[in-house]
């Protein structure tokens, strides 16, 4: 028995490599975490051409709605992004200053970056940055929604 300490060491890394190779940013909390969800938020005025855009552009569903605030998802369901109605009586003053176009990107990763640039193309939404390679890896291009808000699309990659 003791000479299957070295092997079953050796298949232990060998996993552990595994898994840290199929993911370049992936995260595992430990144990003493507790787990967290991030759902960022925007303020705008522009809440139903932000929910069509969300909708028509990358596929986003509907979590929950209402006359003041949309929560959408991704089409994986796995990621959320809510958009806020300013100056809402139900809301605090922190959450009722309107967002002013200015500071805030998103970055969206997908499988296939060349399908998706045709799709956003071919749907006539304005390619801000064509899709191309950067000498880090990733192969990208960006939008932008109606908030002015900079939607960085990529597919990462190893540098070569």
């Amino acid at each position: 028995m003791t000479n299957m300490k070295p092997i079953i060491l050796i298949l232990l890394l060998a996993a552990n490599f595994n898994q840290i190779a199929q993911s370049r940013y992936e995260v595992t909390p430990s144990s003493n975490q507790s787990v967290m969800k991030l759902n960022a938020g925007i303020i705008t005025s522009k809440l139903s051409e932000t929910k069509a855009f969300y909708q028509k552009a990358l596929n986003f569903g509907i979590t929950f709605e209402n006359e003041w605030y949309v929560l959408l998802h991704t089409p994986d369901g796995k990621d959320q992004l809510s958009f806020l109605l300013p100056q809402q009586p139900s809301q605090k003053p922190i959450f009722q200053k309107q967002f002013t176009g200015q500071g805030v990107y998103l970055t969206i990763e997908v499988e296939d970056v060349d399908a998706e640039y045709k799709r956003i193309k071919d749907l006539g939404i304005p390619i801000e940055i064509e899709l191309r390679d950067e000498p880090w890896g990733d192969r990208h291009f960006a939008i932008v929604d109606p908030n002015g808000i900079g939607i960085d699309i990529v597919k990462y990659t190893n540098p070569e």
